[in-house]
Parts: structure tokens; C-alpha cells; sequence
């Protein structure tokens, strides 16, 4: 049968669903190898008129990952921009947002922060209070309420999908999945298609998937995490993607400085006149020092 181009709009396992014009197929790869992610172009050599077997990933522009001691996840491929959902409740963790923005760097993806449940005023300065350390990263902060104003959201944030490959990422409880339906026309039609298709029953919020707005919009869907690792990451991508540490890199003493309590560390000046917050400082010591506890790689 023929040799198709499709994108991959769902991953379950090692079972992966395929759209090639509009038409769902289910995908598996040879062997063993299960390194496909949601969003990947794939070449795909179809068996039956619901099945083909994936023979090639085509070129990634962009892959965003998250990674434990043990293993990486591949969270989805060619993204345009990571949008990073947080509220003013339940309580969001400044660890998980950080954590995003730096993978978000380091992949070469730009981001949004949508600061939802606005309506709750009562907490609203203190989340505001939170953002304005990423805010004053020169991040975009967008305020909204999915259920008080979900015109005004929808004004807010459609503009930005246009012409994106976005994907959505937000602990539970953030608001997420009532963003999605707002913003993805159909949604819930096109998840039982999913659900049918991947015959997973009922569990579609435990995995990644795709929805295709128009030709050049999508969003992409992953599922409510609470931990960021980002153990794939050198220590020269680590730097790099603290964007406040730019105008300070290449200044050091030592050319192989790490940034951690060297002498005359460009970087720790910074940290001690204020440039660079401790916080954010403290965050890329924890990720250098769990880069160094890699186990099988």
C-alpha cells in the first residue's frame, strides 16, 4: 500500500495515531524503538485501511522534553511556543513554571504565561506578585478568566495561536483543560475520536495530544504534571537558557566557570548586585546539580 506523510496527533504507549488528510491512522513503529513524539511528520507505509507502520520521522524543527534520572519523555515535536498556565488557585509551584521556561529556552521555543482565575480578586495580588519574576524575564504574562470572561480570553489568546504550534502545559487544577475547550473548536469530538481510535477507554487526560485548528494553527494538550526534570540538559544549555544570564556569560575569570562559587564569576556578581535573583540562581544550582547524577546515559 502507499507511502504517506502524517502527523502524529496522539502517543499511547507505543501506539501512535496518525492524521493524514483529516483521516485518523493507527501507527506503530518497528521494533522496539518508541522515539515518536506528538506533533513529529512522519512517513508512514499503511497496511490496512486504519493501520500503517511508521518508517521514518521526518526532520524536527523543535523537541521539548522533560527528563528523570533514569530516562527522557518526549513531550512533542515541532512546537512553536510552550504556553505555561498557572492561577491564582490552588497554589501554582514557581519550581514547575521555572523548570518549563528553561526546557522552553533550551528547545528553542518561545513563551507565554496565562495567569487564569482572575475573578478570584481577593488573591489576585499575590499571584500577580509571583509572575513578576518572570515577567521581568521579559516574559509575557496574560490575565484571564476561562470562566468569568471567556470572551475576553478568547480575544486575549486566539490572536496568539494564529499560525502556532502551541502546546499547553499547568499542574491540575490550573484551568487548563477548560482553556482548551474554550479555544479548540470541536474538542471534545476530536478527543472520542482519539479515545476510539487508541481504544484507551475513557483515559485521554494521561497523554499528549494534537489538535489541528486550521492548516497552519495546532494545540497540543499535555497532560497535567507536577514535575519538571530536565536531566538531558549540559551544563552549557543550562546557562544559556537563564536568559538573564546572558549579558554576563563569557565575562568570568575562567573560561570553564560554572557559575557555582568561583572567583570572579561574572555571574555571581550579578547574583550579588541584584541583576539575577537568588531564586533563579538556586534553581540553576539544583538543575546542575542534578544533571551531575545522570544514571544510564
Amino acid at each position: 500500500m502507499a507511502h504517506l506523510t502524517a502527523t502524529i496527533i496522539a502517543a499511547h504507549g507505543r501506539h501512535y495515531l496518525g492524521e493524514v488528510d483529516g483521516k485518523l491512522l493507527h501507527c506503530v513503529t518497528r521494533g522496539k524503538k518508541s522515539d515518536v513524539a506528538v506533533g513529529d511528520r512522519v512517513q508512514v507505509k499503511q497496511t490496512s485501511p486504519d493501520q500503517a507502520v511508521i518508517e521514518a520521522i521526518d526532520e524536527r524543527k523543535t523537541l521539548l522534553f522533560r527528563s528523570d534520572q533514569y530516562k527522557s519523555k518526549l513531550l512533542a515535536a515541532n512546537l512553536t511556543q510552550l504556553f505555561i498556565v498557572v492561577a491564582t488557585e490552588p497554589g501554582f509551584s514557581d519550581d514547575l513554571v521555572s523548570r518549563s521556561l528553561i526546557a522552553a529556552e533550551a528547545a528553542g521555543i518561545k513563551v507565554q504565561i496565562i495567569l487564569n482565575k482572575t475573578d478570584v480578586v481577593e488573591l489576585l495580588p499575590k499571584a500577580r506578585e509571583r509572575v513578576a519574576l518572570y515577567a521581568g524575564l521579559g516574559y509575557p504574562i496574560h490575565e484571564v478568566s476561562v470562566r468569568a470572561a471567556p470572551d475576553a480570553t478568547r480575544a486575549i489568546l486566539e490572536p496568539l495561536l494564529h499560525g502556532e504550534s502551541s502546546i499547553f502545559i499547568g499542574q491540575s487544577g490550573m484551568g487548563k483543560s477548560s482553556l482548551i475547550n474554550l479555544l479548540v473548536p470541536d474538542v471534545e469530538i476530536a478527543t472520542r475520536e482519539i479515545s476510539a481510535a487508541l481504544d484507551t477507554g475513557k483515559h485521554t487526560t494521561t497523554f499528549t495530544r494534537l489538535y489541528k485548528i486550521d492548516e497552519t494553527t495546532s494545540v497540543i494538550d499535555s497532560p497535567g504534571f507536577q514535575e519538571f526534570g530536565l536531566y538531558h540538559l549540559t551544563e552549557g544549555m543550562m546557562e544559556r537558557a537563564f536568559v538573564e544570564f546572558a549579558p554576563h556569560l563569557g565575562k568570568c575569570k575562567f573560561y570553564n566557570c560554572h557559575h557555582l562559587n568561583e572567583p570572579s564569576c561574572a555571574v555571581l556578581e550579578a547574583v550579588q548586585s541584584g541583576e539575577i535573583t537568588e531564586i533563579r540562581h538556586d534553581l540553576y544550582r539544583q538543575l546542575v546539580h542534578e544533571a551531575s547524577q545522570k544514571i544510564g546515559y
